[in-house]
């Protein structure tokens, strides 16, 4: 029953995600587009506005921006905010549900670092709060006057953090770890300094002062940082389903050509709305620095690996605190499992375990009993399709694998 509940529970918090991620990317580009389509109008002074006329839903849509603010404020105001923090919340808690709760298996590799799991969550979240103090005292640096290095050193700001989060946490860990700050940086900037500073500028209004324009150049900032971060952000975010994107040992200079690779399509977008023209050859860089990445994330072999001076891969090793599995429930699991769920899988088609879930020791089994007797024992939901035709015979013994030893999270 635990599993259940703990499978429902993970399925509830990232459908909230997802559908305030949405909402949030959605809202963000939006606003994006519409500033790179405005264009002058004769009722606002130059470099004080524009607008910009839109068709949707069978009706016309006529949109207009005042850089600073309106001589006076209207009766009803929308204001863009919620998406953001929703997404950020819900997103912790399946962090927290996920990678806290079930640190022995999602987060804590005994071949990379043993570490508690307290200290593994405690590493965790400092390294978000650290994220957005550098990120925020660079943007109010000396280099926040400049953005092409501002984008440099916080570029490799977020590399450096990707490959520190490697050097403590488990593979899949250490990526859903650099997503999640780059995500706690973008909330930031909305809760501590776009909104703050619109507020202020309503404050001046209602004052019957001028509101000063340089809170709503420094919310535009930030808000194009954001905009930029957004691909990259939701690579991150669903690369936990891909597993060569994350257990390479260049896993961190996968992450620096993914930011490189979303924020040029999302510059593409941006210059072809203002007017710019199509800037194709972007689309080229883009693919470049994906197929670097494909390149990087590609298992070596061991005369390969040999050849370029890397060291060898470490053997899992699964937590002292953990049994071996049963043998009638290692015979099942190996026979039936240990192709795809092997260090070599020898199913056509993959060069690495789905997920990185390896199945091919009794320590390893046990490592994730919780998953295999939700997924192989009651949903049938592996293998797939019934490839190795478990019977139903070894889907009551999985069933009755004793009673969970710990608290777990989905595989999905």
């Amino acid at each position: 029953m635990e599993g259940i509940v703990t499978e429902w529970v993970s399925l509830l918090l990232r459908w909230t995600h997802i559908i305030t991620g949405i909402a949030w990317i959605g809202s963000s580009f939006y606003f994006m587009h519409i500033d790179a389509a405005l264009r002058n109008t004769p009722e606002l002074p130059p470099g004080k506005g524009g607008e910009a006329w839109e068709v949707h839903g069978g009706g016309f849509y006529h949109v207009r921006k005042y850089l600073v603010a309106p001589a006076s404020l209207p009766d009803e105001l929308i204001w863009h905010k919620w998406e953001s923090y929703a997404t950020w919340v819900s997103g912790f808690f399946l962090l927290v549900w996920i990678y806290y709760v079930s640190a022995d298996v999602y987060l804590v590799d005994p071949a990379v670092r043993q570490i508690s799991a307290w200290a593994a969550a405690g590493i965790g979240i400092s390294g978000l709060v650290l994220g957005w103090v550098v990120y925020d005292a660079l943007c109010r640096s000396p280099l926040g006057e400049r953005p092409m290095a501002l984008a440099a050193v916080g570029f490799a700001f977020i590399v450096l953090m990707a490959f520190l989060f490697q050097q403590v946490f488990s593979a899949r860990g250490a990526f859903v770890h650099t997503g999640a700050l780059m995500a706690t940086i973008m909330t930031c900037n909305v809760l501590m300094i776009i909104i703050p500073n619109q507020r202020k500028v309503i404050a001046s209004l209602l004052a019957g002062e001028a509101p000063d324009p340089k809170y709503g150049k420094i919310g535009k900032i930030r808000s194009t940082h954001n905009n930029y971060l957004t691909l990259p952000v939701i690579f991150l975010m669903i690369s936990g389903h891909y597993p060569l994107t994350y257990s390479s040992e260049w896993s961190f200079a996968i992450v620096g050509l993914v930011l490189i690779a979303g924020a040029t399509v999302r510059h593409f977008y941006n210059l072809r709305h203002s007017g710019a023209g199509n800037k194709w050859w972007l689309w080229g860089v883009a693919a470049l620095a994906m197929a670097a990445a494909i390149a990087l994330s590609i298992p070596a072999s061991p005369v390969a690996r040999e050849r370029l001076g890397l060291p060898e891969k470490a053997a899992p090793v699964a937590p002292v605190a953990l049994a071996a599995a049963p043998p009638e429930v290692t015979d099942i699991i190996v026979g039936r499992c240990s192709m795809c769920h092997g260090s070599t899988p020898v199913w056509r088609g993959l060069a690495i375990a789905p997920k990185g879930v390896l199945l091919d020791t009794p320590e390893l089994i046990e490592r994730w009993r919780q998953e295999v007797r939700l997924h192989s024992g009651y949903t049938r939901a592996m293998p797939p399709n019934n490839l190795t035709e478990m019977t139903e015979e070894e889907r009551a013994i999985v069933r009755a694998w004793g009673a969970p030893a710990r608290k777990a999270a989905s595989l999905q």
